[in-house]
């Protein structure tokens, strides 16, 4: 199975819809989006998305029941601060990573085999203590220049970055 990571897309509506047209293109079956979209006029631009998508709020996500209406409007689910998925065999945490002692504390208990998250929109793979750690950067692009989402594949737990 294949999952697509994305994180702070921050209004910037075009790369939205490169994120997506990237996610469709690789045939991705489930999208995850680390939070951070902002404002909820945002939500509609998924719309095109042709994998189920489930999501968690960041620290600048504003109107956040708004947001969330629109979300489920088009059928995607916005869960609130932290989603546990189990995909395909695999156990994910998904959380947008603002709390960093939070988020050492999850990867730490080695409950889930991957966890997910944004914040620092610099894109990042890493494994500790057997837990694939996966950044996927910022769609946005605006605080490093690069717009980038990852790629999960769940058969081999790697996941890859790629520049959109």
């Amino acid at each position: 199975m294949k999952i697509g990571i994305i994180s702070d897309t921050h209004d910037r509506l075009p790369f939205i819809d490169k994120a997506i047209d990237e996610m469709n293109e690789a045939g991705v079956d489930l999208v995850l989006h680390a939070g951070d979209y902002c404002a909820p006029f945002a939500a509609f631009r998924f719309k095109p998305l042709k994998a189920k998508m489930i999501g968690v709020l960041g620290n600048n996500d504003a109107e956040r029941e708004l947001l969330r209406r629109n979300f489920s409007e088009i059928g995607v689910d916005i869960r609130g601060r932290f989603a546990e998925i189990k995909a395909d065999g695999v156990k994910i945490a998904l959380l947008h990573g603002d709390e960093e002692e939070l988020l050492n504390s999850i990867i730490n208990t080695k409950f889930y085999d991957v966890v997910v998250y944004g914040h620092t929109h610099h894109p990042e793979v890493k494994r500790r203590n057997g837990v694939l750690i996966v950044n996927p950067g910022e769609v946005c692009g605006y605080l490093t220049g690069e717009a980038t989402i990852g790629i999960l594949d769940t058969k081999t737990k790697d996941a890859t970055i790629i520049r959109i």
